[in-house]
């Protein structure tokens, strides 16, 4: 007998969901009951995961989700239920290994058939509504007919999910060595776009990681070969499309060689980490258009990405409202010349040239995405200007901009906040005051780490994934633990108030408890206590978002100083060693790997000030670049051991100290940097 039921998301939270809420499919969300649900009745399940944001998502739920004829074929032979990617990553990372797995891509949406056990047997990415048909009608037909044929299939591919992320132990002598960083930089090269930057693709993606790390080696080692690279790929990453030139921020990737044409939608996750990648780019290089790029984006996501209880929102939709009321990818953000003429009148033509607003900068049906190809010192000899008219005017030119596509209807934006990525954009803001110092940064900043200490953190010292209406839920998951745990050791560097680095030890203490596995040395991706999944995935190689155990390392690497604990050290070089096989395959996916490398392999540097001027030392100290290094302070007596007998009534110290041996402590900022810098 067919049972009829309503869809189920209209109870959810996730904006993602509700998207789908009035759907006639009969959606339910994941859980126990849904799940029970499907082996009851014996029934496949369609597992289909997406998020708010996302374009392609949009597309297959008008083509499919919303036909009543489809909707009929998914009712009556499957139990359906929609995943919102970014609160179940969990779920999303174990579906997809499977889909890569079948069809050596992956993707959103992403759309996957399993057993009424949650085994997968088949899926894909986008399906037009005739193969989306004709796919469920033949796997509804083998598993009426021959259910054993699909089992066996989920057997073999059981073991294939599993085999992903089997880390082998390392069995060799941990010799890590500047050799093995150049020979992965050398290899990866190889990819560079000399031209745009980024790597030679047909799809860029900002990768910030990837560029931080770049960043540091070049400085580092001073191959200025490569500092040119990181600094041509920043500058046209800049310049591109993919950055919103009239409110700031970042899209999430772009769709040519040329970073012109984004995929419209504005993550938390890119702009936080962005900023923090352009904040030591403008450290080294002190170029105006990265402190551009740091105050504008911090702008973008205080006007319409921060909640008022200082929570960060997830992200804006690459959909809105055209003029015809018709939901249409980057509506918001592109320009026709004629709505250009109205809003600049006669600084109509300079602004074309500054913005390209011709066949460089045209994409299609009349519209234009901003994009520069000139440096500010270039267009101001061109067109006999001051570089104060020319700021004067650009500032002019996006505030009229703004105001205009103000009165177009916003992207829908996805209000839900997420530790791991609240934690990225907390980091963005401690980066951007490091190296601005703008107070307001260190308050943002410090809000969203009080929202994170007030409601994600439970009494037990454990953390949640989600928050939404007042409400935390989803217990988190390793990516909210090892972000929250580098951002408030950079809190505490910055700061000097020590409840930020004991929260992190905490922290760090309860994902041994809960996350660790004694086998590959690494942690699992959930926690102990969740529900099993498919597999127990561990997530190592570095994406968009570094992976959750290589950002974890490194955090366990700084606090092995801080707390001089042996068992945090010998952890995260046991991890960065049984990872290190795998790096020459694909440097670019273990870039925060090499990362902490460098910390093994070239002088690391402790820095305590204690005194009652050390918060004022350590601004100055934070005006040179020095990423091979973590500082300790305090403005009284301390206990931490790296400031303990050190503090000297009415002075203010400096002992920099490498290897567990320390320099003569010294008073001024100069002495210490010169210390630092190895020089004599």
């Amino acid at each position: 007998m067919q049972h009829a039921y309503t869809n189920a998301l209209i109870n959810e939270s996730s904006p993602y969901l509700l998207q789908h809420a009035h759907n006639p499919v009969n959606w339910y969300a994941w859980n126990t009951e849904s799940l029970e649900r499907a082996k009851s009745e014996n029934k496949l399940i369609i597992i289909s995961v997406g998020y708010a944001a996302c374009h392609w998502c949009h597309v297959m739920e008008h083509e499919s989700f919303e036909d009543e004829a489809v909707a009929s074929v998914m009712n009556a032979h499957f139990i359906n239920i929609k995943v919102d990617r970014e609160e179940r990553p969990d779920i999303d990372q174990v579906y997809m290994n499977a889909v890569q797995l079948m069809t050596g891509q992956g993707g959103w949406p992403m759309n996957v058939i399993a057993l009424p056990d949650g085994r997968p047997v088949w899926g894909g990415t986008y399906f037009k509504k005739e193969q989306w048909t004709q796919a469920l009608t033949q796997i509804a037909k083998l598993y009426a007919e021959s259910p054993e044929k699909l089992y066996e299939y989920a057997n073999k591919l059981e073991q294939g999910i599993k085999n992903l992320d089997v880390i082998i132990p390392n069995t060799e002598t941990v010799d890590f060595s500047v050799q093995e960083i150049e020979t992965a930089i050398s290899q990866w090269s190889e990819q560079f776009d000399l031209k745009f930057g980024g790597i030679t693709s047909q799809h860029k993606f900002m990768m910030p990681n990837n560029y931080h790390f770049l960043l540091r080696y070049a400085h580092q080692s001073n191959d200025t070969k490569l500092k040119d690279y990181v600094d041509k790929t920043l500058t046209k990453i800049a310049y591109g499309g993919v950055y919103d030139h009239v409110g700031g921020g970042f899209s999430r990737y772009a769709v040519d060689s040329k970073w012109h044409i984004p995929h419209f939608e504005k993550m938390l996750y890119d702009n936080g980490q962005l900023v923090s990648l352009y904040a030591d780019a403008y450290l080294i290089s002190k170029n105006k258009l990265y402190k551009e790029v740091i105050t504008e984006t911090l702008a973008f996501v205080d006007r319409e990405l921060t909640a008022p209880n200082g929570a960060f929102y997830s992200s804006l939709d690459a959909d809105s409202h055209n003029h015809k009321g018709i939901l249409e990818e980057g509506a918001y953000y592109v320009w026709t010349t004629k709505e250009l003429e109205a809003v600049l009148n006669t600084d109509y033509k300079l602004f074309t040239d500054y913005y390209n607003v011709n066949a460089f900068g045209y994409w299609e049906h009349k519209n234009y995405v901003l994009i520069r190809s000139k440096s500010d010192d270039e267009f101001i000899q061109t067109h006999q200007l001051t570089i104060q008219e020319l700021n004067a005017k650009k500032q002019l030119w996006k505030t009229a901009l703004l105001k205009a596509r103000n009165q177009r209807k916003t992207p829908r934006l996805d209000d839900k906040s997420l530790t791991s990525w609240n934690a990225l954009m907390l980091k963005g803001y401690l980066d951007a005051y490091r190296v601005l110092g703008d107070e307001a940064y260190l308050d943002s900043a410090l809000k969203n780490a009080h929202f994170i200490i007030n409601n994600q953190l439970k009494e037990d010292g454990s953390l949640y994934h989600s928050y939404k209406n007042d409400t935390s839920s989803i217990n988190g998951f390793l990516e909210d633990y090892a972000t929250t745990i580098e951002a408030f050791i950079l809190a505490y560097e910055i700061t000097l108030d020590k409840k930020w680095l004991f929260t992190a030890r905490d922290l760090t203490n309860y994902t041994f408890d809960r996350f660790y596995d004694e086998k590959s040395k690494l942690f699992f991706f959930t926690n102990a206590q969740d529900a099993a999944l498919v597999s127990r995935s561990i997530e190592y190689r570095d994406n968009v978002i570094p992976a959750s155990n290589s950002i974890l390392a490194k955090s366990l690497f700084k606090l092995s100083h801080y707390f001089d604990n042996a068992y945090y050290l010998k952890t995260a070089t046991a991890m960065l060693h049984n990872v290190s096989p795998e790096i020459h395959s694909y440097p670019g996916g273990f870039s925060n790997w090499l990362d902490l490398m460098l910390n093994f392999t070239n002088p690391y540097y402790e820095v305590a000030i204690i005194g009652t001027a050390a918060k004022d030392k350590l601004k100055t100290l934070n005006a040179t670049y020095l990423p091979n290094k973590l500082i300790a302070g305090s403005t009284t007596e301390s206990s931490l051991p790296l400031l303990k007998q050190r503090y000297v009534a009415q002075e203010t110290l400096l002992y920099v100290c490498v290897n567990n041996t320390c320099q003569r402590p010294v008073k001024e900022v100069s002495e210490a940097i010169q210390l630092l810098k190895n020089q004599p």
